[in-house]
């Protein structure tokens, strides 16, 4: 099943292929590893300058991931709210010649129907409400149309983007009726998608091997849980915004009810740029401002320690002050192999 202008039809693949081959444009972005735009028509993609600095002549949203977190373990925040940000959004795709290219092979090819060929025609070519595709207003505007989040083709709400494409002048608002248009709020949320954090995993003394009821440190690298950022713009529409993730805390699970955590509620602050304190010589009779103590042996097998670092997130857009979004965490897990302390009798 094709969506076309707002609609869901079984379009012949004959008329699928010309639309392609017509170059259409499509959203300008940098994909990651596994990630995807969904059924999108193809067209131009962007340039990059290797860094993770993307930028376009075409298309819609473009992000700049230049200040983004990095590294094998980097992953995603995840919310800690039940938001997500959209799966589907409006944005710029279409001149008027692009529109026409766009549509009338779907027609021509007669497998959508008469009468929604007919239907969309009256629409996009008779004047109700639009006339011979907005060829007179060629430069004033752009038509817009439903795009899919990189990485949410599969997410029920990527459909939810069902309007049929739409006009709308430069400098005008987008419909009051249509909330995923693309806006500078609509920017921050989809850039705090592409967020991406550095893995969590903690440094502990002892390392490898811990003992029943000793105190074990853990900490992680500072200079790591700096302020990650993503910038997503429409350089058509000339407006953007800066998502920014910003380490707040780091909590830790033991992996087992026989263990207590220091603090006591598992939850190390972090303070400037430091999470945890490094053990040194000399700690042994100390407290660990972050750690763990076991109170029973992994036996032959391990205890699955997980570390979880909670960002705050915020924006700043063109034009708004921004604001908050929900705060986001990513965590990994680690083995920790705990023994009994062995006495020797003399």
């Amino acid at each position: 099943m094709r969506r076309v202008g707002g609609w869901t039809r079984a379009a012949g693949a004959g008329a699928l292929a010309a639309a392609c081959a017509l170059g259409v444009p499509g959203t300008a972005v940098a994909y990651g590893p596994g990630e995807g735009q969904g059924a999108q028509p193809a067209g131009p993609s962007g340039n990059s300058d290797g860094k993770g600095t993307i930028s376009a002549t075409a298309g819609a949203v473009v992000y700049d991931r230049s200040r983004n977190g990095a590294g094998r373990s980097a992953g995603p925040v995840v919310s800690a709210t039940t938001w997500t940000p959209p799966a589907c959004y409006y944005a710029p795709k279409y001149n008027p010649d692009q529109l026409k290219a766009y549509l009338e092979p779907i027609w021509e090819a007669e497998s959508t129907g008469y009468e929604w060929d007919a239907q969309q025609r009256d629409r996009y070519v008779n004047g109700h409400p639009y006339k011979d595709f907005n060829k007179d207003k060629d430069g004033e505007g752009y038509w817009w149309d439903s795009y899919v989040t990189p990485g949410r083709a599969g997410d029920p709400g990527a459909l939810d983007c069902d309007k049929p494409i739409f006009w709308v002048d430069k400098g005008a608002a987008p419909p009051a009726d249509t909330p995923q248009a693309i806006t500078p709020k609509v920017l921050a949320e989809l850039a705090y998608n592409e967020i991406r954090v550095p893995g969590t995993e903690v440094t502990l003394a002892p390392a490898g091997v811990t003992k029943v009821n000793l105190p074990t440190w853990a900490w992680l690298d500072g200079a790591r849980f700096r302020p990650v950022s993503v910038t997503a713009s429409v350089p058509v529409l000339g407006i953007s915004a800066t998502t920014t993730a910003e380490p707040v805390s780091l909590r830790i699970d033991p992996g087992t009810a026989d263990a207590e955590t220091y603090p006591a509620s598992g939850v190390c602050a972090i303070v400037g740029d430091r999470i945890g304190e490094a053990y040194a010589k000399g700690k042994a009779d100390r407290t660990p401002p972050c750690g763990v103590k076991y109170l029973r042996s992994s036996g032959d097998g391990s205890y699955r320690l997980r570390a979880t670092i909670t960002w705050k997130i915020h924006w700043t857009g063109t034009g708004v002050a921004g604001g908050e979004l929900p705060e986001g965490t990513f965590g990994d897990t680690q083995d920790v192999m705990v023994q009994e302390v062995q006495a020797v009798n003399r």
